[in-house]
């Protein structure tokens, strides 16, 4: 964690020198800081989903079911990810349809998940 912190700190500050003579450059920095930091969670997100595979091995028919789930999470770390940035630049307005596209991802995924329920529903009553 403190590499992370450190890394992220460390580009807000060259960030900040930069900005005043060149901000183009201080855009490509934070951009450079958020790509390290990203690369440095795909450790964690090997570890993550080593867990998952193990899940799956325990659960029969809700395969499908954690598949869904790892792409929900997905979706939603992108998009905050990319919403995130382009706010970080002024761009508010990519920023929200970025958000807006990523919660229409996630109710499209959960189509499986929605039409399951309404099966168990409907054979309940």
């Amino acid at each position: 964690m403190q590499k992370v912190a450190v890394i992220g700190v460390m580009g807000v500050f060259l960030a900040i020198l930069l900005k005043k003579e060149r901000g183009e450059f201080a855009m490509l920095v934070i951009m450079g800081a958020c790509l390290l930091i990203a690369s440095l969670a795909l450790d964690k997100i090997q570890d993550i989903l080593a867990l998952f595979r193990r899940l799956k091995g325990y659960m029969e028919d809700g395969n499908i079911y954690l598949a869904i789930l790892l792409k929900m999470v997905g979706i939603t770390y992108v998009a905050e990810f990319g919403s995130n940035l382009c706010r970080d630049v002024g761009y508010q307005a990519v920023a929200e349809q970025i958000t807006f596209y990523g919660k229409l991802m996630i109710l499209a995924v959960s189509i499986p998940i929605m039409t399951t329920l309404l099966d168990t529903l409907e054979n309940f009553w």
